[in-house]
């Protein structure tokens, strides 16, 4: 039992490592797309840094797709037209592996319940329609 607790302490601690490597590297290439230096990527800056053809492959390292440069910095964005490190980097990491799965499964479950609230709705409307 306590060579499987710390073979688990282990496994936790090498994620923990993994991730703040990735984190690194993240901040590492949002830090090379700010040519402004401002602390923040527009959309012209990031589809300009991303037009190299190494700079997309090292995307793809990442473990990230540069092919939909629009829909991945609308992914990454809160809605203000540019994206700050922070948002940069945990927006790359929610879109990652397992993460990403998570959050498609949360989402279609959100939108599952969202349907039967509007089928719910919808019917009560037709029956304030139909009745006299």
């Amino acid at each position: 039992l306590a060579v499987a607790a710390n073979d688990a302490d282990m496994m936790i601690r090498e994620k923990a490592r993994e991730k703040k490597a990735y984190a690194a590297k993240l901040l590492e290439f949002f830090h090379a797309a700010d040519t402004s230096g401002d602390g923040k990527i527009t959309f012209l800056e990031f589809e300009a840094f991303l037009a190299d053809p190494r700079v997309s492959t090292y995307l793809s390292t990442l473990e990230l797709d540069a092919h939909e440069t629009e829909n991945l910095f609308a992914m990454l964005d809160d809605g203000d037209g540019c994206v700050t490190a922070e948002e940069f980097v945990e927006g790359a990491v929610r879109l990652k592996g397992v993460a990403r799965s998570q959050d498609v499964v949360s989402i279609m479950h959100d939108f599952s319940q969202l349907h039967k609230k509007v089928d719910r709705l919808q019917l009560s409307l037709q029956d304030l329609i139909t009745k006299p």
